[in-house]
């Protein structure tokens, strides 16, 4: 009640004086005091003059994501607890139990715990969900939960988690936990350096290099870079690993702001280990930020050859700032562009919809850019790979099914009614398809497709126009027919979906590890990847 009545009043008033900012020139210092000052003495007045009690901090917190919410959402507030999540995240190091843990609010689930790890050698498995830490319940916690799991090295907290319906307690005696940014590296196909890189932390380079020195001393005479997933991190390491394969000197990224010393030109600043060796890149729709700066400065200076799926097209670059208490704000301060010039942007969220949403560049207007050896780019959209896969895409209703959780909670279902000791011979097969087809209608899986939203709106406007009774048995019908569109549109995704089955059920048995195994064998992205580095001919006609 009392968010409902207060927080629209104090966000309409911080809105207001964030127009200030925006929209004035900086130098209009009384017109920024003058907005802060009616915000300062009117949240004064709330605090003191309320029906009710109100706590100062919930209010200033929901107040100041009042303010952002209509910007991009890289542009975002941290606490003082956001602050050190975003330090030990690029550190690769922290203390804790050693798993990926998704927080729904009113659920804590274990998505992946790692090999040997706190969580791992308590027992916790994928698809637990968590619903007591020690004595406090997750359900109706204020603030994080995954929170309750942190604490110092050796010391132990009580976990009560339920499995398939069934409650379970375990303890789990914390410690530090290592995050490579390389968590997998191996000698493929006799000649062929396989290198996994999962984000752009302070490891980043040192790991990359040490990765491949060391394949190269295996005999690699080939590299594949495996991007693909990797949601991006530190700049300066997306930078220094370009470096690893080009010369000295050569520009990789500009940054291009309204502020001055934000515009800046990024070159490679040291001596590379390998100008030569024929490189393949994977990408996929969750490579994003620096994997773009990587991807595309290799694929702009004619260096390597991009496989896979569009990413996912984000061309902008936040910058902490500190503010007062401990707490700073990650503001979005430039653009960044590839050595050819193209800003790979996606999505415009300077200019929206009649929904709110941003709108999205359409591919009729994305610009043509030259590589450095004449070859055509386009901008807008992410990178567009040399060599595009199905099984690398993420279509709409396949962004749906992980989005809902869908693919990861089958694959709970899969591993506790499914015996596997051996990675070998798995194959996800048709009789597994027809199953998670099932599994979805049993589980009344749905998702809207922007024609039924449209389709929606037009019913609503015929109610206002008095035609909702005339035209409703043809709109019921109409939605039949898309439902059936619907479920035969997941069908056509079937090879990307069973990719991703693949991959989630892997990791139930055997870890990240075991499913690297599995994917340099028989993934796709990987076999086309391995087939153009093989083929000397095919490889240097797409570059030239």
């Amino acid at each position: 009640m009392k968010k409902k009545i207060i927080l629209p009043v104090v966000i309409s008033a911080i809105v207001f004086a964030s127009v200030g900012f925006t929209t004035v020139v900086k130098s209009d210092f009384f017109e920024i005091a003058k907005q802060l000052e009616i915000f300062t003495t009117l949240y004064k007045e709330l605090n003191m003059n309320y029906v009710d009690e109100v706590t100062p901090a919930t209010l200033m917190d929901n107040a100041i994501k009042g303010v952002l919410e209509d910007l991009d959402p890289y542009t975002i507030y941290w606490n003082e607890q956001a602050v050190e999540d975003a330090r030990i995240k690029n550190s690769g190091v922290y203390t804790g139990v050693g798993a990926t843990i998704r927080s729904t609010g009113e659920k804590l689930i274990v998505v992946e715990p790692f090999k040997n790890y706190p969580a791992d050698k308590a027992g916790l498995k994928g698809g637990d969900e968590i619903i007591k830490v020690g004595n406090i319940s997750v359900d109706g916690y204020e603030g994080d939960p995954r929170d309750l799991l942190k604490g110092n090295a050796g010391s132990k907290v009580e976990v009560t988690y339920l499995r398939q319906g069934k409650k379970n307690t375990t303890e789990i005696e914390r410690s530090s936990v290592e995050v490579n940014a390389v968590p997998y590296y191996k000698l493929i196909e006799g000649d062929i350096g396989y290198i996994v890189l999962s984000k752009f932390n302070k490891k980043t380079t040192t790991q990359t290099k040490s990765a491949l020195e060391d394949l190269k001393l295996q005999g690699a005479t080939k590299i594949i870079l495996d991007l693909r997933g990797n949601p991006g991190g530190l700049l300066n390491e997306a930078i220094n690993i370009v470096n690893l394969f080009v010369p000295k000197g050569e520009v990789i990224t500009t940054t291009k702001s309204v502020i001055e010393k934000y515009n800046k030109t990024y070159k490679t600043t040291r001596e590379p280990v390998d100008t030569e060796i024929p490189l393949a890149v994977l990408v996929n729709g969750r490579s994003a930020s620096a994997s773009e700066i990587v991807s595309g400065g290799l694929q702009d200076l004619d260096r390597a050859i991009v496989v896979g799926a569009r990413s996912f097209g984000k061309g902008l670059v936040q910058r902490p700032k500190k503010l007062t208490y401990g707490t700073q704000l990650k503001v979005t301060i430039s653009r960044y562009y590839t050595p050819s010039g193209r800003c790979i942007q996606a999505l415009d969220y300077w200019n929206r919809d009649e929904n709110g949403d941003p709108v999205r560049k359409d591919a009729k207007e994305y610009s043509a850019f030259k590589t450095k050896g004449g070859r055509t780019v386009y901008d807008g959209g992410g990178i567009l790979p040399d060599i595009e896969l199905e099984t690398a895409k993420f279509s709409p209703v396949t962004t749906a099914l992980l989005k809902d959780n869908a693919i990861f909670d089958y694959a709970t279902e899969y591993y506790y009614k499914n015996q596997l000791t051996d990675w070998t011979n798995f194959k996800i097969t048709d009789s597994d398809f027809q199953n998670f087809m099932s599994y979805l209608k049993d589980n009344n899986f749905e998702y809207e497709t922007e024609t039924e939203k449209e389709f929606e709106k037009a019913l609503r406007k015929a109610d206002d126009d008095d035609l909702k009774n005339d035209i409703s048995s043809s709109y019921n019908a109409l939605m039949v027919a898309l439902d059936q569109a619907k479920d035969k549109k997941i069908v056509n995704k079937k090879a990307e979906i069973m990719s991703l089955m693949s991959d989630e059920i892997l990791k139930r048995y055997f870890y990240k590890e075991g499913l690297y195994d599995y994917q340099v064998v028989n993934n796709p992205e990987i076999r086309a990847a391995i087939d153009v580095l093989n083929d000397e001919k095919k490889y240097k006609k797409i570059l030239k």
